[in-house]
């Protein structure tokens, strides 16, 4: 018996879409061809200056030339751009490596088909195929391109940005070249100490914000959702309507409105204790009531959604279990506690999950409350109330500390998908969700 599929998959390892060709699908294998000679042209002449760019980021600076009394500006490397250029050349020829390893795989399976006497599939047998059983595949392709290129490869360029010396005033292009300097930077974040005070401060506030934040609002809204749900409370949907109104105002206009209200000098706050005769406190300009006061509004801001999301489970646990613990004599805390929390930890705690995740990283109500502020004279630029993600801001936009940013980036990452998976991992709800399955 002729071995068609060694033949077919030598061919397409030699030329993509002549196994295709030999196999008699040749639709199939001219459009491989078309491709492998679109990924040729487009590589060909790019892959040699995209290795290049991101194993030197660049070998000559921009400078001016003086030429006949006059100065010429001479082009020279821009380091950042080699970095990105070369990324996006590698990604692509990823993906044309994909559909090459494809065209070798198809080849070989339509040759053994061959082998065993089956006739192989016509182009518009593989076109209904396409659109049948792998149309799922299909539609996926071009998203995942997307995420490939917009998210995945952004994400490999904030990493490889920690690993240079890109930062002002002494690295940046093109006036300057970048270099790679490997885990100076992390080192610089650990142990020296301009660099490591202010991150290991700005890292634990941001610990315990998260905590503090997290827990604040998740139990501020059981504790609303169960008053509302308490047996003889009149208007339950007035108070809902009520209680959601701080989560239906826009967040910039309750930030923006509560930075006034908490204004040291001017707020309303402290002109009503002025009135009273008592001195105003300090709300955003002394670092320990600063941290009070986001604490405060984000609670303000927070236990709403946990009140909505709370409500829902409380709904949904059957009477029938309340009923039979009252008749084994449950006090109302005995109740809470075996039943009600159980349920509502159950239902939630992935969302809690992301809750804390995502107060790590609460940008809106650090920035527009308090800018990181107030200023601490022994922080690098960064302010008592800075959490990891708008010392991150800070450093990129204003002070130009791409590299220091990038790896703050990456810690960020790493506790966020630590915590997040380890969690979600020891959760009632995926490991009964697991069994399940």
């Amino acid at each position: 018996m002729k071995q068609h599929r060694t033949t077919a998959t030598i061919l397409s390892v030699l030329v993509q879409g002549l196994g295709q060709i030999y196999n008699g699908q040749r639709l199939k294998g001219i459009v491989l061809l078309l491709i492998e000679a679109l990924g040729l042209v487009y590589l060909v002449p790019r892959l040699g200056e995209a290795f290049w760019g991101l194993a030197t980021l660049g070998e000559t600076t921009q400078k001016f030339v003086k030429v006949n009394n006059s100065a010429q500006l001479v082009k020279g490397d821009h380091s950042i751009f080699l970095m990105l250029n070369g990324l996006i050349v590698v990604f692509v020829l990823i993906v044309f490596l994909v559909i090459y390893v494809l065209n070798i795989q198809d080849a070989y399976k339509t040759g053994l088909l061959r082998d065993r006497g089956e006739k192989p599939k016509s182009f518009r047998q593989s076109y209904e195929n396409a659109t049948g059983r792998y149309f799922p595949y299909l539609m996926l392709a071009l998203p995942a391109l997307g995420v490939l290129f917009f998210t995945i490869m952004p994400i490999i360029f904030t990493i490889l940005l920690a690993f240079t010396n890109y930062s002002a005033p002494d690295h940046i292009p093109p006036a300057k070249l970048v270099d790679w300097v490997g885990f100076k930077t992390f080192k610089d974040l650990l142990f020296l100490k301009s660099w490591s005070h202010t991150f290991f401060g700005v890292l634990f506030w941001t610990i315990v914000w998260a905590v503090v934040a997290t827990v604040t609002t998740y139990f501020g809204g059981v504790l609303v959702a169960l008053l509302i749900e308490q047996q003889g409370i009149r208007f339950k949907k007035l108070w809902r309507t009520i209680f959601i109104l701080p989560y239906a105002v826009p967040q910039l206009i309750s930030l923006l409105i509560m930075k006034n209200l908490f204004n040291g000098q001017f707020g309303p706050i402290n002109q009503y204790f002025k009135a009273f005769g008592l001195d105003g406190l300090p709300w955003l300009t002394d670092p320990f009531w600063a941290k009070v006061t986001v604490i405060v509004v984000n609670m303000w801001l927070g236990i709403p959604v946990s009140m909505v999301l709370i409500l829902g489970v409380l709904t949904a646990i059957p009477k029938d279990l309340y009923e039979a613990a009252e008749v084994d004599g449950a006090s109302s805390f005995q109740k809470f506690r075996i039943i009600t929390m159980p349920f509502i930890l159950f239902a939630t705690a992935p969302v809690l999950i992301m809750q804390f995740a995502g107060n790590i990283n609460n940008f809106n109500v650090i920035f527009l409350l308090t800018n990181g502020g107030p200023i601490k004279g022994d922080y690098q630029f960064a302010g008592a109330t800075d959490l990891l993600v708008t010392w991150l801001y800070k450093l990129t936009l204003d002070n130009s500390k791409f590299n220091v940013a990038s790896a703050i980036g990456i810690v960020i990452f790493l506790m966020i998908a630590s915590f997040s998976i380890w969690n979600f991992r020891r959760s009632r709800s995926f490991k009964e969700e697991d069994m399940i399955q």
